[in-house]
Parts: structure tokens; C-alpha cells; sequence
């Protein structure tokens, strides 16, 4: 199953980065999400702008991915990228052939999935004030469509589309109201609402039939079938001996697992020391 990841360096430029420089933990848990859907699951493409394709390239990196393609723009189409620091994610989707798969950077596949005609996402996502009404938005010139309030959020750190219908449907939706809403400061609840309420709101309207890999009630059990970071990231900026140790296990992981890719690791650890 054709999959893709996605960076996007405009919500960095926008809050004053001057240049590419992810975090060591991010680059690794990338390369290992890359390289174990490959193993396990068939290609995967790297979907950036300009500046991470440089980046990548410089730092001797592209061999992580089948493929790099600069498909998403620079300045996301217009996008606020602060608002909708995910805006790419939808963008790169709206341009990918269904069926495929789109996965974070920091979600990590540890077995091989089949797939059907349903969607699957990572898992749901209880309602709560994160996800506030409809009515709460404001999107100049956006109407949606009748879509029931009630449908619990899909998290997207996951999520395989069957069909280019679905595909058209949800990234039409949810780029429209990107394109359409009113600047503020609540960057959370509108992101999430276009990237992981949509595209619950979206199945539920068109019948389309959901699976999750993961239980929403049992996400903090132990499980050894896929890696997310998420939460886990701020833990890490804030302590540096928690860095120290996953930094290190996914470089075993690596020269491990993947013994072809050793200079992986090692061009992480250079460019991450600059």
C-alpha cells in the first residue's frame, strides 16, 4: 500500500525560523516510520515544500523514502500556517491517487495491515472542549453540509483513504474552511476541527465504514504494534536524559533492523550536532 509522509516548514517560518532544523527525536522516528512501512507495508513518498527537499538532500537523508515530492507549497496556498500548522497534511492528500496512506512522522507501523474499503485511522477521539460545536467557527463564505455533531473525531496521525471520492470529499471540506477562516489565536480547536472532526463528519455523511487501529479506551495500554510520540515530544524537550534514551534506542533500532541504513543514523546524529 502506497503511503506518504509530509513537512512543511511554513508554520516554523511563520513564528520567526530562519531555517530547517528538526529535533534529533523527530528525525528519527521518521526514518523508522519510513523504514518499517517499507519493510512491512510497500512504498512510501515524502510530500514537502521547497525548503525541506533542501534540507533532506543536504543532510543525506533522502534515502529514507522511495520517493521525495515537492508537492506542497510554500506558502500553503495561502493557508494561515500558524492556524493550521497541519495544513500540508491536506494539501499533500488532495494530491495523492487513493488508495493510500497518510501518516505522521512521528506514528510508527511495527506490523503488516491489510486494507479494505474502509477508512482507518489511527483511533477516535472522545468529544470534548477541544472539539466545541460547529457554531463556534467562523469561516467567512463556508457553509458545510449537514453533518451530525455527534460523530466522534478521527485522530489522523493515521489514516488510510480507500477511494478518490472520499479523498475529493474530505480535502475539499476541509481546505475550504482553512482557506476561509477568520485569524485568531485558537489554533488548536480549529486545526483539529478541519484535519480529525472533518473527516469523521465526512464518513459519517457519505456511509463510508471506519476502523481504528487502536481502542480510544485503551490507548495507554501496553501494545507493541505501533509507536506515536505526540505528547511524548514536550517530555523530551524537557528532559534531556529521556531524549538521551530514546535517541539512542531508535539508533540501535535502526542498525539493527535495518542494518542497509546504518549511515542513516549516523547522518542524523551529524546534521542534528550542527
Amino acid at each position: 500500500m502506497n503511503a506518504f509522509h509530509i513537512s512543511s516548514f511554513a508554520p516554523s517560518r511563520a513564528k520567526g525560523a530562519e531555517k530547517v532544523q528538526p529535533e534529533d527525536f523527530d528525525l528519527y522516528c521518521a526514518a523508522l516510520s519510513a523504514l518499517s512501512w517499507r519493510k512491512l507495508n510497500g512504498k512510501i513518498t515524502l510530500c514537502c515544500d521547497n525548503p525541506y527537499a533542501e534540507f533532506y538532500e543536504k543532510s543525506g537523508l533522502t534515502d529514507i523514502w522511495d520517493e521525495i515530492r515537492v508537492n506542497v507549497a510554500d506558502d500553503l496556498e495561502g493557508i494561515d500556517p500558524v492556524m493550521f500548522w497541519a495544513g500540508g497534511k491536506l494539501l499533500a492528500l488532495r494530491d495523492m491517487n487513493a488508495p493510500c496512506v497518510m501518516i505522521d512522522t512521528d506514528f510508527i507501523v511495527w506490523k503488516k495491515l491489510s486494507f479494505g474499503r474502509e477508512i482507518i485511522a489511527a483511533h477516535r477521539e472522545d468529544i470534548t472542549d477541544t472539539y466545541p460545536p460547529i457554531s463556534f467557527f467562523a469561516a467567512k463564505n463556508h457553509i458545510l453540509p449537514c453533518f451530525s455533531e455527534t460523530v466522534l473525531p478521527l485522530n489522523t496521525a493515521f489514516l488510510y483513504v480507500p477511494d478518490n471520492d472520499f479523498r475529493n470529499f474530505y480535502t475539499s471540506q476541509a481546505i475550504s474552511f482553512m482557506k476561509s477562516a477568520e485569524s485568531c489565536g485558537d489554533s488548536l480547536r480549529y486545526m483539529v476541527f478541519a484535519e480529525q472532526r472533518l473527516v469523521a463528519m465526512c464518513a459519517d455523511y457519505t456511509d463510508t465504514p471506519v476502523k481504528t487501529l487502536l481502542d480510544k479506551d485503551s490507548l495507554h495500554f501496553p501494545q507493541s504494534d505501533f509507536t506515536h510520540l505526540w505528547g511524548a515530544k514536550q517530555a523530551m524537550r524537557d528532559n534531556p536524559a529521556l531524549r538521551t534514551e530514546l535517541v539512542g534506542k531508535c539508533r540501535d533500532r535502526i542498525k539493527r533492523d535495518f542494518p542497509e541504513y546504518s549511515y542513516i543514523a549516523d547522518n542524523i546524529d551529524a546534521v542534528c550536532a550542527e
